[in-house]
C-alpha cells in the first residue's frame, strides 16, 4: 500500500474514531448541575401554634439509668469539660417519675464550657402520646444548668410538628448533683405547618 493511502486511511480512521465518540458521549445520561430549585407553593401555608408542658427525668446513677457517660473529661479538666453522655430519658405529665409517660428525650449531652457548667444539648423529644405519637421536635443548643430558668430553640421536628420552630423554657424542679438525678420543667411553644 502506498504511503499516501495508509496516511488517508489512518486519517478515515480518525475521523470515524471521532464520530462514534460524540455518538457515544451524546447518548449518555446528562449531567445535572444544578444545586437546588425552588418552586412557588401552590397552596397557602397555615402555621400551627401548640405549646407543650412536661417534665424531663434525667438520671445517671442507679440500678436502671436514663443516661451514661460515653466519653470521660481529659486530666485536669475544668468543671468535667468534654464529658458526654447518651440519653434516652422520660418525659411524663407531672414531676413525679411515675407520671403518666408523654415520651422521650434521646440523645447527647456534653460538657460545653469551661467556665461554668453549660451543656451543648442534642436531642429529639420522641412523642408516645396521642395525637402525638411518633411525633418529634429536635432541641440543638446551650443548656446552662445552673441558671434556675433557660430558654433553648426548638430547630426542626417530625410528622404533627413538620417544619417546627420555636423555644423550650427549661426551669430546674430538682437538681441532686451527688444522686445524679435531675428533673427539668419544659414549657414549649413551637410554630408548624
Amino acid at each position: 500500500m502506498p504511503k499516501s493511502s495508509t496516511k488517508m486511511a489512518s486519517v478515515v480512521y480518525l475521523l470515524f474514531g471521532f464520530h462514534l465518540i460524540v455518538i457515544m458521549s451524546s447518548s449518555l445520561p446528562a449531567t445535572s448541575e444544578v444545586f437546588a430549585k425552588q418552586y412557588p407553593s401552590t397552596e397557602p401555608v397555615e402555621e400551627k401554634l401548640t405549646q407543650l408542658h412536661f417534665y424531663f427525668h434525667n438520671n445517671i446513677t442507679g440500678e436502671h439509668p436514663t443516661a451514661m457517660k460515653t466519653v470521660l473529661p481529659p486530666k485536669g479538666s475544668i468543671h468535667g469539660f468534654g464529658a458526654t453522655y447518651m440519653m434516652d430519658d422520660p418525659l411524663t405529665e407531672g414531676p413525679s417519675p411515675t407520671s403518666k409517660l408523654v415520651g422521650r428525650s434521646q440523645g447527647i449531652y456534653a460538657l460545653a464550657s469551661q467556665h461554668e457548667p453549660g451543656l451543648l444539648m442534642v436531642t429529639n423529644f420522641l412523642f408516645t402520646l396521642g395525637i402525638y405519637n411518633g411525633s418529634t421536635l429536635s432541641i440543638l443548643g446551650r443548656n446552662p444548668t445552673f441558671i434556675k430558668v433557660r430558654e433553648m430553640p426548638i430547630v426542626g421536628g417530625t410528622g404533627i410538628f413538620k417544619y417546627a420552630r420555636g423555644s423550650a423554657v427549661l426551669t430546674t424542679y430538682v437538681y441532686d448533683i451527688t444522686g445524679g438525678v435531675a428533673i427539668v420543667e419544659y414549657n414549649v411553644t413551637v410554630m408548624h405547618v
